[in-house]
């Protein structure tokens, strides 16, 4: 699917949960961990508070991640135990699971993603050339290659997506106008009338009245 609007793709493992961890571990707690400790990591740091300010920016937003049906039921838990939905704007159904990295690669040209936030430089490879702009998050033992944005933070991400982004327009003439004809008209000739017949009137005998025999005449 291809369309002109940005649209968001998002990583869940280590970019919405687990962003605290080293570079490469793995997050054992939520992966191999009981339930309820699962359920008590925490989100990353400004995660929730900056997709909130960024989805309403994009045509859709989805998150995409790779992982097996054990822990994606689980990855949806988490989200609704932590109520991503209701705090970020994330539709429910804008939920992507694949078995392989590499796979993101397929529901990216599905969604007509534009923008692409993960922490596996992988990933950021198999989407080279499909997806405009890339965003390879976390703390990382690398430096990042020319063609992917490095975002160690998620204020980083806001910093970098939104300056990709442009939906504020500057003033154009189609919003400052000059004065025309249209605004400033001249005075003619219907505004201004010269004086005329019917302006002004001639005495008439009606108006200049002979004595008569009426009251005003004199006395003999």
């Amino acid at each position: 699917m291809r369309t002109d609007a940005p649209r968001l793709g998002i990583d869940f493992g280590r970019v919405i949960q687990g962003a605290a961890l080293e570079p490469g571990a793995a997050d054992t707690v939520f992966l191999s961990g009981g339930l309820d400790e699962a359920m008590r990591t925490p989100p990353s740091p400004g995660a929730f508070e900056v997709l909130a300010r960024l989805l309403p920016r994009f045509d859709g937003a989805w998150i995409i991640s790779k992982c097996g049906p054990r822990v994606e039921l689980r990855t949806r838990q988490w989200l609704d135990h932590h109520d991503l939905f209701a705090h970020t704007g994330l539709p429910r159904d804008h939920l992507r699971f694949c078995r392989a990295r590499a796979d993101k690669a397929i529901h990216c040209a599905e969604l007509g993603i534009t923008h692409m936030i993960d922490d596996r430089l992988e990933v950021h490879s198999a989407l080279r050339g499909l997806v405009p702009h890339l965003f390879w998050f976390g703390v990382q033992t690398g430096p990042a290659p020319d063609w992917v944005r490095h975002t160690r933070t998620w204020p980083d991400v806001e910093d970098a997506v939104s300056a990709t982004l442009s939906d504020v327009v500057p003033p154009t003439q189609r919003d400052v106008v000059s004065p025309t004809q249209r605004d400033v008209v001249p005075p003619t000739q219907r505004d201004v009338v010269p004086p005329t017949q019917r302006d002004v009137v001639p005495p008439t005998q009606r108006d200049v009245v002979s004595p008569t025999q009426g009251g005003d005449a004199p006395r003999p």
